[in-house]
């Protein structure tokens, strides 16, 4: 048996349940996982309350797209991965489909990396999907290289705090916004050029100010909302406006008019975008794998949970207080 989180009902981080599961057999293209450890993410909560990019087909539904483990059995038709072999899990399939919130877990191959030697669960859990959710927009979509600037909202989120770094690797440079004054020097020692307090500056007006009139070449955004108006303001012309969230949960308008037609570039983003593109997968894992290999990257872990308090790991992202990664790990 495989202790499994799942939901019966919609709504808050109360209605996960710890429940004993068949883990099953792995099927055609698919791999059984001893899972140690699970990376936390606002999509879960999203999907949990029903308010994700795609419904919840039926109920109970399980939860999870993000974890490290080993791998207990191997499917027909799966080339490259054995039993025994630490790996991680990416997002890349629908949770409708498969949830790694469990001891054991059923996964698409198609999802999985090696762990790389040195990378241990905890941080196999919390490393990719923010490094592959920055670099991915950043660079392989947006094509972001040295002298670019780089504007980031929820910098102290476990993608804003990536992003500030693959600025840095590839010489651009990272101006972070953070809503209180309260994590502004975490943030400049992770290697923010400047931070901005949005509670008591003007974004747009500072970004302008620090980019000699020009403003930012990239505005990576997780909140979306009313406050998309401000952002764009701070765009260069030509630039891109990255959503690649919507904490706000309020609807978001589209500011080209408002702001006089500017050549202003605004797309959404989401990490299945780089997980489900085998080359582009390929070029962002070898990216991620040679910083880590650096020291350039880290997995930036916020706090850990164990699998039984699963509701306070939820409760502790929906604060919004994190700086970094929240990892629940799993003892068997």
């Amino acid at each position: 048996m495989s202790r499994t989180v799942r939901f019966h009902e919609i709504g808050g981080p109360e209605v996960m349940r710890l429940e004993d599961l068949e883990a099953g057999e792995p099927g055609p293209g698919e791999v059984r996982i001893r899972v140690d450890a699970i990376g936390i993410n606002r999509a879960e909560a999203l999907f949990r309350r029903d308010q994700y990019i795609e419904p919840v087909k039926q109920l109970p539904a399980r939860l999870g797209a993000e974890a490290a483990g080993v791998i207990e059995a191997v499917g027909p038709e799966v080339a490259g991965f054995a039993e025994g072999q630490a790996v991680s899990v990416v997002p890349a399939f629908s949770q409708n489909d498969y949830g790694m919130y469990a001891e054991r877990a059923i996964a698409p191959a198609t999802a999985l990396l090696p762990r790389p030697d040195g990378v241990d669960a905890v941080s196999g859990a919390a490393v990719w999907m923010p490094y592959l959710t920055a670099y991915g927009a950043l660079v392989e979509v947006g094509g972001m290289r040295a002298g670019d600037v780089v504007v980031l909202n929820a910098a102290s989120s476990s993608v804003g705090l990536a992003a500030i770094h693959t600025a840095n690797r590839v010489g651009a440079t990272p101006i972070a916004v953070t809503r209180t004054r309260a994590k502004r020097q975490r943030l400049i020692e992770e290697g923010a050029a400047e931070v901005i307090v949005s509670q008591e500056e003007d974004v747009a007006g500072r970004v302008l100010t620090l980019t000699g009139g020009r403003g930012a070449e990239y505005v990576f955004d997780a909140v979306a909302g009313p406050g998309v108006m401000e952002l764009a303001r701070a765009v260069a012309a030509g630039g891109t406006l990255f959503l690649y969230g919507a904490l706000s949960g309020q609807p978001t308008p589209y500011p080209a008019f408002d702001l006089g037609m500017p050549a202003l570039n605004m797309r959404t983003y989401t990490v299945l975008e780089t997980t489900k593109a085998p080359e582009r997968i390929r070029r962002a894992a070898e990216f991620v794998a040679s910083g880590l290999r650096t020291g350039a990257f880290r997995p930036m872990v916020d706090r850990l949970f164990p699998l039984e308090e699963i509701v306070q790991a939820h409760r502790h992202m929906e604060s919004n207080t994190q700086f970094g990664k929240i990892v629940v790990t799993v003892a068997h």
